[in-house]
Order: structure tokens, then sequence, then C-alpha cells
């Protein structure tokens, strides 16, 4: 089944760098899942409260200057936060990504600078990130819905 973008993902999308705009329209071309854009470029108030509230680690968000998104599943017409669903959609945005010719960088694999260069599954990525932050004796952060241009 093909998806597309709602026009509430699209306006969610003013202001995004255009390359990232590109790899998100790709992606929902591509993706087992469907998905939704909800967060594009944010202002230091919402950047403040996220960071309040546990959801975000930096006040340096590449969500204020447009250089990153958070894509919602959906099963049907209900959102999800299953967090393999958003291995799949991950694997479409490198999909995208490749074929954009930029670099991503996912919140489900940290660890990764850019997933468009990862030889494997994004459920690979992720369990790679996983076990570097448990190595470590580190915290996993991990935030599925996130997308962001590469360095």
């Amino acid at each position: 089944m093909t998806f597309k973008l709602s026009s509430r993902s699209v306006k969610m999308l003013t202001g995004v760098n255009p390359q990232l705009v590109d790899v998100v329209q790709y992606a929902i071309t591509v993706t087992k899942v469907d998905f939704a854009v909800i967060e594009g470029v944010r202002t230091m108030a919402r950047q403040r409260e996220l960071v309040k509230q546990g959801a975000s680690q930096t006040l340096q968000s590449k969500h204020l200057d447009g250089r990153a998104v958070d894509l919602m599943a959906y099963i049907g017409s209900r959102p999800s936060w299953e967090l393999n669903l958003y291995d799949d959609i991950a694997d479409a945005v490198k999909e995208g990504a490749l074929k954009v010719g930029v670099g991503i960088r996912w919140g489900g694999a940290w660890s990764v600078p850019n997933i468009a260069k990862w030889p494997g599954t994004m459920q690979a990525a992720q369990d790679s990130y996983v076990d570097l932050r448990r190595k470590q004796g580190q915290r996993v952060f991990i935030d599925g819905p996130h997308f962001e241009l590469a360095q």
C-alpha cells in the first residue's frame, strides 16, 4: 500500500530544510508503516518545555532551525508509539536519504552518525546503539520518531 502525507503533515514541514522535506516525502511513498509529521520547526519556548518534561535532552535541537522532524506511526487511523514501527519508518527514511543524497541521523540509533551509510536494517542499528550504551554503562535514550540532518 502506498501512503501519502496529509495536508497537516505538509504544513508541519513549513520551514524545514528542503532536503529533509524531500527525504520525508520520498519515505512516505516507500514505507510499510503510515506516518505523519508531528513536529518540524520548533520555537525555543517549545524546546525548553520539552527539555523540562524529559522529552528532549538539549536546548541545541536541530528542530530550532529546521534540520529535524518528528514522525508519528499510524496503524489505520490510530497513532502508535510501538517502537518496532519506528524501525520500519527509519528503513524508509534511510531509503529516502539515499535517494536524495543526504545524511540522516535517527533518534533510535544515536551512535550511527548517518543511517544512509549503515549497512543493515534500522532494527540492527538500534540494537547496536543499545548494546553500545549498555557496555558503556550509560542510559539508553531512544527517540524513535526523531530524524535530523547529519552533520
